[in-house]
Parts: structure tokens; sequence; C-alpha cells
């Protein structure tokens, strides 16, 4: 059940397509991103965060799968995960990641952890992505900007 919800979750995403991802998201999914701490907590965030993505991320593309079990950041509980590979470009910046999407009883992803590299990457993808979030009122604009 999981695989198949990371192949619809996988091919959403190649088509930047959020109507999906409503679906396939529980209603307290949480997101940790590489740029920030704390997660982004409940599905109307975590669907902002991915218009968001969609639009900073060029010619995303996954390029393998794994299927497992790990502990979730929330509560430490063993969940059927899949971790998804991909590469990408951010403001023509080469991106290196993956996805490691974790779920519940029913197949929905509860947790969602993205993970990018190489640093400089990193930190021009914070900024593309907290600009994206103000520009889209998701976030208030930081102090003294």
């Amino acid at each position: 059940m999981d695989m198949q919800t990371a192949e619809r979750f996988r091919a959403a995403v190649e088509k930047r397509d959020l109507t999906v991802l409503d679906d396939l998201f529980t209603e307290d999914v949480r997101l940790y991103s590489p740029v920030k701490f704390v997660p982004f907590e409940g599905k109307a965030m975590v669907l902002g965060l991915f218009g968001v993505l969609m639009r900073t991320f060029e010619d995303l593309r996954y390029i393998g799968h794994f299927e497992g079990t790990a502990e979730t950041s929330a509560d430490g509980e063993e969940a059927p995960s899949v971790v998804l590979p991909f590469r990408a470009t951010v403001d023509g910046k080469q991106v290196h990641g993956i996805d490691l999407l974790q779920f519940d009883e029913e197949g929905r992803i509860k947790e969602f952890t993205v993970m990018v590299r190489p640093q400089s990457a990193v930190h021009t993808l914070g900024q593309a992505v907290l600009a994206g979030l103000v520009a889209d009122g998701l976030v208030p604009a930081p102090a003294g900007q």
C-alpha cells in the first residue's frame, strides 16, 4: 500500500499536482526541511510549502526508491518508510537529495523529511523557499526586511 502512495506522490510532484498530494497526507502531517529545525505542521501548511517547492526546484526528477521501516521523528515509533532520491536545480545550483516518506496505518504520509546537499544549495534553497512562503502569505516577512 505504501509503495502505491509513494508512486502516487512521485507522479504528483513530477506533474506539480497539489490536488493529488492533498489525498496523500494525514491532517497532522509533519515536514522536516533542511533549513528549519522545527517541522512544518498540518496539511494546509505542508501543501502550501509544496506549492513553493514546486516553483523552486527546477527539473526535479526522482532517480530511485528504497523501502523499509524507520523511526519517526515525532514519536520514535517504527513506521513503514520509503526513501526517494532526487536530483534538481535551484537557482542554477545542482541539488542532490532524498525525500523520506513515513506512513500511518492507512498508508497516508504522516512524516516527510527532506535532506539536501551540498551546503551551498541548502542555503540557496532556504532563501528561495522563505521568499516563496512570504510571497504566498504562509509566513510573515522576517524582521528588518
